[in-house]
């Protein structure tokens, strides 16, 4: 499984910290030390679920151990061996299990087999469009919501306005959430790439 590349950490209804794994991290020690009842979730800005950081030890070993995690969408073997050998111009190998078949269809193709996979690839996400992307989006602000708003007013509406698209009838139905639950739904069902800052925390508080 790829790691997290952006995480939020929520304290109780609003958004504590949110950014790559690291800072997250950090900023969660901080406040469990200074708070050890806080109440604090973090989520994968990606897949909307819950992730449990390892905070053991002082927060410059912390922020050490998250220095040395894999970049997302690499293994560890593969961060070595990035950093050992030259610049891969960002073409990073992996295994690839196929049948016999496949193989020799493969050797036939111009440029070879990496190359033919890859315009198999290309060619196969211009003929998906935005599908798998809107339904991984819906996903993640599904977990998201689950473990946030599960008991929230009108939450099993703004579920099935979720899957059936209708995103009209999902922000009426969350219009009454806190600010910051209620803007990191929308965030994940959008698929949208901003981050929640603290001024946009505060803007969305004082209207909402």
């Amino acid at each position: 499984m790829m790691p997290p590349s952006s995480l939020t950490a929520f304290r109780t209804v609003h958004v504590l910290a949110t950014g790559a794994p690291g800072d997250v991290a950090l900023a969660v020690k901080a406040a469990q030390e200074a708070d050890p009842a806080a109440a604090i979730l973090v989520f994968d800005d990606t897949t909307g679920a819950v992730i449990d950081l390892d905070l053991r030890g002082t927060a410059a070993e912390v922020a050490a151990r998250f220095a040395r995690a894999p970049a997302s969408g690499e293994t560890e073997g593969e961060t070595l061996a990035r950093r050992r050998g030259r610049p891969k111009l960002g073409v990073i190998a992996r295994e690839v299990t196929l049948l016999p078949r496949h193989w020799e269809w493969l050797a036939r193709q111009p440029g070879g087999a990496s190359q033919a996979l890859r315009r198999l690839v290309d060619e196969a996400r211009r003929s998906d469009g935005d599908r798998t992307r809107l339904r991984a989006a819906r996903e993640a602000a599904y977990r998201f919501m689950s473990a946030m708003a599960g008991n929230l007013s009108g939450f099993e509406e703004a579920s099935r306005a979720l899957f059936s698209e209708d995103r009209n009838r999902f922000a009426q139905h969350i219009r009454s959430w806190p600010a910051d639950i209620r803007a990191y739904a929308h965030r994940l069902m959008q698929g949208d790439a901003e981050t929640i800052t603290p001024d946009k925390q505060a803007d969305r508080r004082s209207t909402g």
